[in-house]
Order: structure tokens, then C-alpha cells, then sequence
């Protein structure tokens, strides 16, 4: 089977279906971080509708498709940090919306495209499934929406319980991602697949 994984840099998608026998290449318009060989840089866009591809996986940006940036729509002063506020940030937000629609009308049998709770249940449909880590085996909780074609939703492989960080007001937040470095790595960290979710993806889905 030859796999697309599109808007992946880490691979680990990728490796879990190579491991499994089959063809599959991530794309993205950053270098990857694992095997140039199985990486194709570039424009996802141009290569997705050859005809080639049994199967495709996108992971599309979230930053103006998640529900909590949806504050930062009205308009308003611009930010300090240089966040996308108001008109700026609508038009961001329906270029991002564009590039999804794009990825979900690809003329590939079998697709699934990724992204947190967000616009998109609303601008498109709902989501096929909703799945977090820790019904693969990782205690990270982190809700992750999937829009599936062609594909049956996933069967959660090992239940976990989260794990938590509670500060001193009681509130509680994802320990994983709070003690995350407060660096320009945090992000990518953030946007890396787990390994038993991209494990269940190359079992389940031949």
C-alpha cells in the first residue's frame, strides 16, 4: 500500500507503517527529522491528486482552526507577542479552513485528517471519532479529532489513566504539556503523534 502522511516532519507515522511493509512518505515543507529517503519536501497540494496513494493521513496546522484562539477573531489592539488578531486573523483562519477542505476533497480512497476540537466541526461536519492518548497506552490526555473516508474508526488498543498537574488553585492541567520547555520546540513537541496512536493507525488501517 502506498501511504501519503501529509504536514508530518517527525515520522512517526511514517516509520510505524515502513515497519508494517508498506510504502509510505511524509511530506511537509519543513525537512524531517527522521529518514530524507521517505521524505518528500514540499508542497503537499501538488502531490496529493497524482492517482498514486491508497491512503492518506494529514495532520493540517490547528493555530487558527482551534476553538481557544477564536477570542483573538474580534477585532482588537494587536498583540505584543505578534499573534494574529482580528481581520488579520479571520482571513488566516479561512486560508487554514481552505487548506483543510482541500486535503478532506483529495482524490484519495482512503483519508483521515487530524486537528484538536475545533472550527471545523462547525465550517464542515463533525468528526468521524474523537480519540485521545491515553487509549493507546500514553498518559497525555489530549483530545484529537478525526474526519475519516474509506476508513473505520479506531479501536482503542490500552486504556491509561491521565495525568495530571494541579496547581496551587486547584486548577488542573495536562502534566505533559505544562512541563513542556518553554522553548521554540514546545510547539513541535506538541504537534508530534504518539507512537501507539500511529501504531494503531498502521495496524488498523491496511
Amino acid at each position: 500500500m502506498k501511504v501519503l502522511i501529509g504536514c508530518e516532519f517527525s515520522q512517526i507515522v511514517t516509520k510505524a507503517f515502513r515497519d508494517r511493509g508498506h510504502e509510505a512518505y511524509s511530506c511537509d515543507l519543513d525537512p524531517t527529522d527522521g529518514n530524507p529517503e521517505w521524505h518528500i519536501q514540499g508542497d503537499l497540494l501538488k502531490i496529493m491528486n497524482d492517482g498514486s496513494w491508497d491512503l492518506g493521513i494529514f495532520f493540517p496546522p490547528c493555530t487558527y482552526l482551534t476553538v481557544t484562539g477564536n477570542k483573538w477573531l474580534k477585532d482588537q489592539p494587536k498583540r505584543k507577542s505578534g499573534a494574529l488578531v482580528g481581520a488579520e486573523r479571520r482571513k488566516a483562519q479561512k486560508k487554514a479552513v481552505d487548506f483543510f477542505m482541500k486535503l478532506a476533497n483529495a482524490k484519495i480512497p482512503r483519508i483521515c485528517i487530524e486537528n484538536p476540537v475545533g472550527v471545523m466541526s462547525t465550517r464542515w461536519r463533525k468528526p468521524d471519532q474523537i480519540i485521545c492518548p491515553t487509549q493507546f497506552g500514553h498518559s497525555e490526555p489530549k483530545k484529537t479529532c478525526l474526519w475519516l473516508k474509506g476508513l473505520p474508526v479506531l479501536i482503542p488498543t490500552k486504556k491509561v489513566e491521565p495525568d495530571y498537574y494541579f496547581t496551587k488553585s486547584g486548577k488542573r492541567l495536562a502534566k505533559w504539556y505544562y512541563l513542556l520547555p518553554k522553548t521554540p520546540e514546545r510547539q513541535k513537541i506538541r504537534n508530534t503523534t504518539f507512537q501507539g496512536i500511529a501504531d494503531a493507525f498502521a495496524d488498523q488501517w491496511r
